[in-house]
């Protein structure tokens, strides 16, 4: 899995539609916005308490599938995901992308809210098949920071070590592991930001 499936599930047309772009800047936009949150729900991960509060509300996410429309799309429930994510750092890091040379004119303060529940629905049921896979006695590992690592392309060997979120953003994005990847949007940097790699 990784963000082919987010972007299946996204509305692109409507979206563009609604913010008033190309088709074209809308997938990227959305490319960068789903990196954006899958990496802070990885770091969130990290922690016991961030592992536990993400479990408890993929559990509401649970069989959501993707939306035709962006009016089907549970707007206000997106902005509580976000501002959990990305906490005291929301306004920076919205300010931050909506600022970017590569999404010229999209406003990521209204599209973060339409794929944030887009985003916890796919991990949701991403972390279902996992736990029916090993309750069916496969291996299981690592719990959900490695789930949304599989899903950015990385962590599902266990082996991605090294430059950590950044870097699996930035391949991700096709980058490699400079950061400075996604067409102009320093992914790295933001969210080296936002979780304290730099102030």
């Amino acid at each position: 899995m990784a963000l082919d499936d987010i972007l299946r599930q996204v509305p692109i047309d409507d979206i563009a539609e609604k913010l008033g772009v190309s088709r074209d800047e809308a997938k990227v936009a959305v490319e960068q916005g789903g990196a954006v949150l899958l990496g802070g729900l990885a770091q969130n991960a990290k922690t016991d308490e961030g592992s536990a509060a993400i479990q408890n509300a993929l559990k509401k996410h649970e069989g959501s599938a993707g939306a035709a429309k962006v009016d089907d799309i549970d707007q206000a429930d997106g902005g509580k995901i976000v501002a959990h994510i990305l906490g005291s750092k929301e306004k920076e890091v919205t300010k931050e992308l909506t600022e970017s040379k590569a999404t010229p004119g999209i406003d990521f303060g209204k599209l973060l809210p339409i794929l944030a529940p887009i985003v916890m629905g796919l991990i949701a049921n991403a972390s279902k098949d996992k736990a029916a896979k090993s309750d069916a006695g496969a291996e299981s590992s690592g719990g959900i920071g490695d789930l949304i690592g599989g899903i950015l392309g990385g962590g599902d060997k266990g082996g991605s070590a090294g430059g950590g979120i950044g870097d699996v953003i930035g391949g991700l994005l096709g980058g490699g592991s400079n950061g400075a990847s996604g067409g102009g949007i320093d992914l790295g940097g933001i969210l080296s930001g936002l979780f304290g790699g730099k102030k």
